[in-house]
This record gives structure tokens, sequence and C-alpha cells, in this order.
């Protein structure tokens, strides 16, 4: 036991120094000098496109983070399929879900106009996120840039490593720990799904079998999402503010109103019981943390300096 203690130790330590060794390679200011409009270029694209489609914004932070969580914050998961590439596109998590590629990619054209070939497209999707964040009134934060794009992408690793809708706290946790997060970063996170919307078939399971659901939310979510079909149909994780970046989903949370397996979980008797309830109290505890968890998200498995590339076109390698 002992030896397995020291190893993991080993390893967590291993990856502090790397983390930290990207994180000094990494600025705010890194395109202030490069193309110092490119951020007010990418804000103009991000805010057009949620104008048209608000349900966007919660679809660019969660294209952040399913980016993240897959080989880092590398930008593999716009890269299209090809001979040599699995896309990320067609993972289990990503297929039929996942949205606002065209929006980084209009992103992207406006920034090469003006800069091309310097700014990345990893860097132009972890400043949509925080840009769609401020746009629906959530926390606006300070983007760490500098990131470099992946020439690889993995449906494997994506299919192994999104968490999925079913999990149990414990597995959430211990994904979340892998990528150096907390599971009050994990908690703060999810906060954004006040924004999000799920379809049919990942909330079935609960609504129709689940016991620690409301019963009158429960009756509501039946009438849109029957026992068989309709199984992409859409319903909002929030039905008290869809739109906007709130903390009702922790009081959803508290009156067993989580439309998810994995978010209820949150609140359920469990160990992150307690964080739930202190952002249902603290909306502005509850803003600090995410952007805090946000900032930190962005850090995992950085390419940076000499390696991977600044794509041209993100859904291709040059």
């Amino acid at each position: 036991m002992a030896s397995k203690a020291g190893a993991a130790a080993s390893f967590m330590f291993m990856l502090f120094l790397l983390n930290t060794a990207c994180q000094a390679q990494l600025s705010p200011a890194f395109y202030d000098s490069s193309c110092p409009n490119a951020l007010s270029a990418i804000r103009t694209a991000i805010r057009s496109a949620i104008a048209s489609d608000r349900r966007m914004a919660a679809s660019l932070i969660r294209l952040h983070f399913h980016d993240c969580f897959v080989q880092g914050c590398d930008a593999s998961i716009l890269l299209d399929e090809t001979t040599s590439i699995q896309s990320e596109k067609t993972a289990l998590g990503n297929l039929n879900s996942a949205r606002g590629y065209n929006v980084i990619d209009k992103a992207k054209t406006e920034v090469e106009k003006i800069c091309p070939g310097v700014v990345s497209c990893a860097d132009i999707i972890a400043v949509a996120a925080r840009d769609a964040s401020a746009y629906v009134g959530g926390p606006s934060y300070a983007v760490k840039l500098g990131r470099r794009d992946s020439t690889t992408a993995s449906r494997t690793l994506a299919n192994a490593e999104l968490p999925a809708f079913f999990e149990s706290l414990e597995s959430l946790i211990s994904r979340f720990q892998k990528k150096g997060l907390t599971a009050r970063d994990m908690v703060a996170l999810s906060g954004s799904h006040t924004l999000g919307q799920a379809q049919c078939f990942t909330f079935r399971e609960r609504i129709y079998n689940h016991s620690n659901i409301d019963a009158g939310f429960a009756s509501t979510r039946r009438r849109r999402c029957p026992r068989v079909g309709s199984d992409a149909t859409l319903a909002p994780l929030d039905l008290v503010t869809p739109n906007s970046f709130d903390n009702n989903y922790f009081k959803n949370l508290m009156q067993n109103k989580g439309l998810l397996q994995s978010d209820q979980v949150l609140f359920n008797g469990g160990s992150t019981d307690s964080i739930v309830s202190e952002y249902s109290r603290n909306p502005a505890r509850f803003k600090s943390d995410f952007g805090s968890a946000m900032i930190k998200m962005g850090d995992i498995g950085l390419l940076t300096g000499s390696s991977g590339q600044i794509r041209r076109i993100c859904s291709a390698v040059n």
C-alpha cells in the first residue's frame, strides 16, 4: 500500500511540475504585440453568435470543457475526420450534441484577416468560453494565452475520458482529479449547466425510474420525453432561468430537480452536498469559483513553445 501511495504522490508531483512549466509560458498579454486586436475580434464574433442563438453560450463553454478533457486544451476537438485522424466530433459525448464549431471557425476567420498564422484555435476556444460566460451574465476572467494547436485527435480518448450523464459522484470526482481539478472545481464548472439543454435519451431513465427526483418536476419532463421515442428532443437543464448564468442550477439540485443523474449526484447525501448548498446561497462565490476553475481547466495538457502548430484552418492541420 505504501509503495502505491508513493507512486501516486510521485505522479501527481510530476503532473504539477509539468503544468507549472507550461503555465509559465502562458500570459493574458501573449498577443498584445503580435495581434493586439485579436481579443476584440473574437469577442465580436462570439457576441454575434449568441445574439442569434442564446443556447450557443452553453455550447461554447461545453466545447472548451470537452476540448481540455481530451489530450488537453489543444483544439483537437475541432479537427475533422481524415485518413490519419479519428475526429473527436464523432465521439459518444460529442456526436449530435457538441456545437459551436462554426462559431470558432468564424472567429478564426476574422482573426486570420488581421493577423494570419498568429492566434491558435486552442486560444480562440478558451477566449470564446470566457466571452460566452460574460455575455449571459456569468463571470469574466483573465484567460491565459499562448496555447498551440495539436496535429492529432483521438476519438478513443474522447470516448474514454469525457464524463457521461449516468456516472456516480465517485467516478466524476476521480475523472476531474486525474485532470488536476478538485471536487470543488467540478461542482463550480457544473454550474454552467444552468444554461444547457439535454436530449431526452440522456434523462429518460431518471424521470421514469429514479426515486430522488421531485414528482412534479419528473411529470413535467415526461410530457416531452416519452418512454419510447423522441430521443433527441431537448429540454433545458434549468426550467427557471435557462438563458441566464446564475445559481438556480444549485437551488434546483437541492429540490431534487436535477435533470441528469450526473447533476443530481452532486447533491444526494454525498461529499459535495455542502458545496452545492453554499453556491445556492452565495451566487458571488459560485461565479468567483467558476472563473477560477475555468482558468485552472484551461491549463490542462498544454502545447506551448515549438510544440504543435498554429492552424490556419481550425478543422484541419496545416
